[in-house]
């Protein structure tokens, strides 16, 4: 959030910037947040229920889904403090020691997010172009359960670190750290971490999709032809929405932590500021964003909200039956309902 008098004097092309710094948006991000809240936490907990409710074949990528869905449900628990931040005219009202909870949460999440969707593109990427030794190691949950393990200890030993440094007197606002720079050093190790992990992304999807895509060029005749290019396209997927949610975010930390450590113009300031502001936005959509990533990867999710939304639609029919004029047609439609949502998924 922006905590910058912005009264900088300029001409041309900064003055129009300046009126979109000036801009009080703090009302708009409230009502974002809370449809990404809303959504997130339905998503993520339907997703959770599946994954442990539902008997299906475990496999390596089914934990790290597993884990991403944990991670973005306690991401979006931290939401419901920022949308009260915001509609409260930017104000932090809960003590500087929950700020400093919520807000390293919320930075823990992401990039346990971030870190476990660039493991299932390597992991994706060995399956498919690895030998059968290699693919046998991977259908075990031992490797991948153990990853898993280190990634959430070395998240939280680096949020003590930050948890246990000098409290600040705003919360959620811009900081600069000149007199804390090993912050902003922490900051571009997590950075370069990232853009590691997107470069593996596009390597390893890029790799899977040309190979799944030569696959059915080369043998339209075979039955999984058709199954080699919705594989393909499903990986593009996750490129997609790991670019769309993630990137901006890191292309505008790069400047914003320049503008942190160096002797910057309050104009400058500014608009590393609000660029932040809107770029974490993106980055929280992702948690919403996910369960539509499960549904594509995981076939017993798939299948189960598939379930759930023939039995909802069959219900609703069966609920009408003494509102109906032609009790036939009724029958006709409610069996044609089952054929469609609910035979085929039991």
């Amino acid at each position: 959030a922006s905590s910058f008098p912005f009264n900088y004097h300029s001409t041309g092309w900064e003055h129009y910037v300046q009126i979109i710094l000036n801009t009080r948006n703090h009302d708009l991000l409230a009502v974002l947040y809370t449809i990404i809240f809303v959504l997130g936490l339905v998503g993520n907990l339907v997703a959770l229920l599946v994954f442990f409710c539902v008997h299906a074949k475990k496999n390596s990528v089914r934990v790290f889904l597993i884990n991403i869905a944990f991670a973005d449900l306690l991401l979006v628990v931290c939401l419901p403090f920022r949308i009260l931040y915001h509609s409260q005219g930017n104000v932090w009202t809960l003590g500087p020691t929950l700020c400093k909870v919520v807000g390293n949460l919320f930075y823990m999440n992401m990039y346990i997010s971030v870190t476990l969707l660039g493991l299932i593109s390597v992991d994706r990427y060995l399956k498919i172009h690895r030998g059968s030794r290699v693919q046998h190691r991977l259908r075990s949950t031992r490797w991948s359960t153990g990853l898993c393990a280190v990634v959430w200890i070395v998240a939280f030993a680096l949020t003590s670190v930050f948890l246990m440094s000098k409290n600040h007197s705003q919360c959620f606002h811009y900081k600069v750290l000149q007199k804390a720079k090993w912050k902003a050093y922490v900051n571009m190790g997590i950075l370069a971490v990232f853009w590691l992990v997107f470069i593996s992304l596009v390597v390893s999807y890029g790799k899977i999709a040309l190979k799944l895509l030569r696959a059915s060029q080369e043998k339209p005749d075979l039955p999984n032809a058709s199954l080699y290019t919705r594989t393909a396209r499903k990986s593009f997927f996750i490129l997609f929405l790991f670019t769309v949610c993630f990137v901006p975010y890191h292309m505008v930390r790069v400047f914003y932590i320049k503008t942190q450590i160096t002797d910057t113009s309050c104009f400058w300031r500014g608009v590393a500021d609000k660029a932040n502001e809107v770029a974490l936005l993106f980055s929280a959509l992702n948690s919403c964003l996910d369960p539509v990533m499960y549904f594509l990867l995981s076939s017993s999710v798939r299948k189960e909200v598939l379930r759930l939304v023939g039995n909802m639609f069959c219900m609703r029919d069966v609920g009408g039956v003494s509102g109906s004029s032609s009790s036939v047609e009724l029958d006709g439609k409610i069996l044609l309902y089952k054929k469609i949502f609910c035979l085929d998924y039991k």
